[in-house]
């Protein structure tokens, strides 16, 4: 979703030469992205946050409240604080910013696809700033009413590692740790790995600035 013609056009080429993706549809308004999306229902929307109308971060909240499992990523030339913090509240899985190699940015899409979440590194070093600066709490007091084990997989979450990769660290079968995951996002009243992942680091789990 960008109201930049040419822009899109280049991303939709490169997309259509990964036979894992198929171009559905695409939307130069925010509008226009609720309508696509409501007729579509793609899995993976890219979404521009200077879309004029219906901004890129509220067309980002309205269509996640209407298709909660579809997945975004944003994809802009903004680099600011603010809106990076906006579109991660509003739902966003991941912030890549224009200009990203073609290969860059179909990494990306396959990680949102397959449930992780992605940030340029430039973005990724704000949002680790950005946690630093507003301090961190103890996990154990920032998530009272996980048990140990839940906290400790929501750790090893923080830190990036994949569902099987958590299950063979603790030498249990992958649906034992998809149920902690469940019990976790329902108790940090989240939806997807992305927002839990958010939570964690700002309480201080995970990958630390140094």
């Amino acid at each position: 979703m960008d109201d930049h013609p040419l822009f899109r056009e280049g991303l939709v080429a490169a997309i259509d030469l990964d036979d894992h993706f198929t171009v559905v549809a695409e939307a130069a308004s925010g509008e226009e992205a609720l309508t696509e999306a409501a007729r579509t229902a793609p899995d993976l929307v890219v979404m521009d946050l200077g879309l004029p109308g219906l901004s890129g971060i509220e067309t980002t909240r309205q269509m996640l409240i209407a298709h909660p499992h579809m997945r975004i990523m944003v994809m802009t030339m903004s680099e600011d604080d603010d809106n990076l913090l906006a579109a991660m509240r509003a739902g966003a899985h991941g912030y890549l910013l224009k200009g990203a190699l073609r290969e860059d940015v179909l990494h990306a899409l396959h990680t949102v696809a397959r449930g992780g979440a992605v940030f340029s590194p430039q973005m990724a070093e704000r949002l680790s700033a950005l946690f630093a600066a507003c301090g961190s709490t103890p996990a154990r007091e920032a998530f009272p009413t996980l048990t140990a084990r839940e906290r400790e997989i929501l750790d090893l979450l923080a830190v990036g590692l994949s569902y099987r990769q958590i299950a063979q660290r603790l030498c249990v079968v992958d649906k034992t740790v998809r149920n902690h995951v469940g019990a976790i996002f329902s108790k940090l009243q989240v939806h997807d790995r992305a927002a839990a992942i958010v939570r964690a680091r700002n309480a201080g789990l995970g990958p630390q600035p140094q």
